[in-house]
């Protein structure tokens, strides 16, 4: 029999209790006693957000959206935006489980500071019922990183507390407002101006795509001071609160935006007319710094990616095992049996890679990291983030088709997760954007080089083996390829840009897989076989079904 992953035995869902790949990378890199801590705690979170979270999320697509209250009875412009009240209580709820503050404060049971890995394993569990807020999560995040790196220690006590609240004090979520109608990913263009004034820094002007509007209590913004250099250069970053004095900070909301999908999340237009404003560090850095956190969020991205990669398939294999069609359950057939097992092989080792990569990530943020780690880095989320996102559609529209016309009707969550997944492709970078990320790390930092010799070392650790042999021939081709790629001109790496990213992605996350199927054994050995020959397409047609013959053997697990 299917068992669903997500399901106790006993039926009541939770989304942490039977993931074994999240329990292995959690022991993995977490201490002993923050490990116990961890289990614990997400057993309890994963409960929650397979119960009331998923149900007040779908309510919320469905009836509950945010809303915007223009003006109050008097004419006043009062730009408030309205949540339904089970909105209100996973953000309470979420917050106070440390999912943005214990990054930067103590634990109190444990005494010292959590970590990404912990917080990113918070955030799969929650976008596995509810990626829409997810993103006010993340731009919590961004706020926190920004003003613990960059901002003085009297802008730091100011607002870390209320950004890191845990329900100790008033949260303050957090925004970062970047886009402009001029300008969009041109970040350069941007025109919001920040002028001096005796008690201060004034801002004015619009920011055209603003997340998390009417619920941020301080937001991120960059605006650009008289005098200051044209282009991105010229830009400065500011920590803007909502409201001073318990009144609207200068702010305006024009409207909010009608969103194909993550409708929890209310984006809209926002004019600054005379909002007060604190510079964040150094005011010639304000674009440097908010790429820093530009790559915190496409993490995030990427593990809200693989929250619906999980539902989706949790849903689809559920769905497959319920269903009798032709005097059989789906999950008889080997057409069906493939197309789990090819899913199951990707989402458990695109989990592991981005996992693995939040173990760099923290350590790259505590300040030790090399230069090239630091590289690494950046490329890894840029590749990462690029497939996560476009696997997350694919597994969204696998599902609906598991379900039939089923699938596409709102009483199941199919629908939901497809629109809350399209925009993952789009926020925090296009593959477009993420494809410029890659020449600009290949022409200055020789990061192909990098990532060609950091994949070779990993290998050379494995055993021998046929897997292993052709990946060390792949990792070999595809290093040809991006050497060739470093010496072509602009218009020609714009142009391959993105088919090699997919390949890089392809090898890393390949490579990792032989590592767990070494290491872990069990599911693992037939689910990375199967990785690799869907990988590189190295199945001829009336060859063994692979799929199709570890089929009980690995979805019974």
């Amino acid at each position: 029999m299917v068992v669903l992953k997500g399901a106790t035995p006993s039926g009541e869902r939770n989304f942490y209790e039977n993931d074994e790949t999240l329990k292995k990378i959690l022991a993995q890199q977490l201490p002993e006693d923050f490990l116990r801590y961890a289990q614990r705690e997400l057993k309890s979170f994963g409960k929650l957000a397979a119960g009331d979270i998923d149900e007040r999320a779908r309510y919320t697509d469905r009836e509950g959206a945010p809303k915007l209250e223009k003006y109050n009875r008097l004419g006043e412009d009062i730009s408030h935006v309205w949540v339904n009240e089970g909105y209100r209580k996973t953000v309470d709820e979420t917050y106070r489980t440390g999912i943005v503050g214990y990054v930067h404060k103590e634990i109190p049971e444990l005494g010292r500071k959590g970590n990404y890995v912990y917080s990113f394993a918070q955030g799969y569990l929650l976008s596995q019922s509810e990626p829409g807020f997810y993103c006010p999560v993340t731009l919590t995040m961004a706020t926190a990183y920004l003003l613990d790196h960059y901002a003085d220690e009297a802008l730091k006590r100011k607002f870390m507390p209320h950004v890191c609240a845990t329900g100790d004090m008033e949260l303050f979520e957090g925004a970062t407002f970047l886009t402009e109608r001029q300008g969009g990913s041109d970040v350069g263009a941007n025109v919001v101006q920040a002028l001096e004034t005796d008690d201060g820094y004034r801002l004015y002007g619009e920011k055209y795509f603003a997340s998390n509007a009417g619920m941020a209590g301080v937001a991120m913004v960059l605006a650009r001071m008289p005098g200051a250099a044209e282009g991105s250069k010229g830009l400065t970053l500011f920590a803007v609160p909502w409201k001073v004095d318990g009144e609207l900070n200068g702010i305006k909301i024009r409207r909010l935006k009608d969103k194909l999908g993550v409708r929890a999340v209310p984006s809209g237009e926002v004019e600054f007319d005379g909002a007060k404003a604190y510079i964040v560090g150094d005011p010639k850095n304000g674009l440097k710094y908010m790429m820093e956190a530009l790559n915190l969020s496409r993490i995030c991205n990427a593990v809200a990616s693989i929250g619906i990669m999980k539902r989706a398939l949790d849903e689809a294999a559920e769905y497959a095992e319920r269903r009798n069609a032709f005097g059989q359950k789906l999950t008889a057939f080997p057409m069906v049996q493939d197309s789990l097992m090819k899913l199951r092989a990707k989402q458990e080792f695109e989990t592991a890679a981005i996992f693995d990569l939040i173990g760099l990530y923290d350590h790259v943020t505590s300040g030790s990291a090399t230069q090239e780690e630091q590289v690494l880095n950046r490329l890894l989320i840029a590749i990462l983030k690029k497939e996560s996102a476009e696997q997350a559609i694919h597994f969204s529209h696998e599902a609906i088709e598991m379900h039939g016309g089923n699938g596409y009707i709102e009483d199941f969550v199919t629908p939901r997760l497809l629109r809350d997944a399209q925009v993952l492709t789009v926020w925090e970078g296009t593959a477009n954007i993420l494809g410029l990320e890659l020449i600009r790390l290949v022409n200055k930092l020789s990061a192909h080089e990098i990532f060609i010799d950091y994949i070779q070392k990993r290998l050379a650790k494995l055993q021998a083996s046929a897997d292993v042999e052709l990946l060390k021939e792949k990792t070999k081709e595809l290093g040809e390829e991006l050497t060739a790629f470093a010496g072509f001109d602009a218009a020609l790496q714009s142009f391959e840009a993105k088919s090699l990213m997919k390949k890089m992605a392809q090898l890393f996350e390949n490579t990792v897989a032989l590592e767990w199927a070494e290491k872990h054994g069990g599911m693992y050995a037939p689910l990375a076989e199967i990785f690799t020959e869907v990988t590189w397409n190295t199945r001829t047609i009336g060859g063994k079904m692979k799929t199709v013959n570890y089929f009980k053997e690995v979805m019974d697990k």
